[in-house]
């Protein structure tokens, strides 16, 4: 069999067949200057590459009470609403902050940059409470009073909930 036909079964390019053959992935001869590739061996690519790309297939994210209070968030039941409020939403949106032992903040960082402890404050009051509503089967949020320089509401927001899939994806 040669490169094309190769490349069309295994459903990749003539490079990536090329690139098999000089690696060993399949056999294959080189014959007056093309590639003699043995369709059982090809198969057999085909095969792993196909179990490969099962088992790194993404873990669907579900969001549940149960996902949703297995990192961290606390239920909270009251007047027909059932919620999980997410108190650590900062974690989740890589703002981490240290504190004086008088409350106030001592050092920030926003996603692995150092910030002042002015816009880490800023940050922390961009938003105001996140909660998943099992009624509606969402992720809320709140904005609060405050925004930062070193990222908009919208911003902190997007890193909040790409942070919860990425934990709930973990579990």
């Amino acid at each position: 069999m040669n490169t094309t036909a190769a490349a069309l079964e295994a459903q990749v390019t003539v490079a990536t067949i090329r690139h098999w053959c000089r690696m060993g992935a399949v056999a294959a001869v080189k014959t007056a200057g093309r590639w003699v590739i043995d369709t059982a061996s090809l198969a057999h690519r085909i095969t792993i590459g196909a179990l490969k790309a099962r088992k790194t297939a993404p873990k669907p994210v579900v969001y549940s009470i149960e996902t949703m209070t297995a990192i961290g968030g606390n239920r909270w039941q009251r007047n027909g609403h059932d919620r999980v409020y997410i108190n650590n939403w900062h974690e989740f949106a890589g703002l981490d902050l240290s504190y004086y032992g008088s409350g106030n903040i001592s050092s920030a960082s926003y996603r692995g940059e150092c910030v002042s402890n002015s816009q880490g404050y800023k940050l922390l009051g961009s938003l105001d409470k996140v909660w998943y509503d099992t009624a509606t089967g969402k992720l809320h949020g709140r904005f609060g009073p405050t925004e930062s320089r070193v990222a908009t509401q919208e911003e902190v927001w997007a890193h909040v909930v790409a942070g919860i899939r990425a934990a709930i994806a973990a579990l």
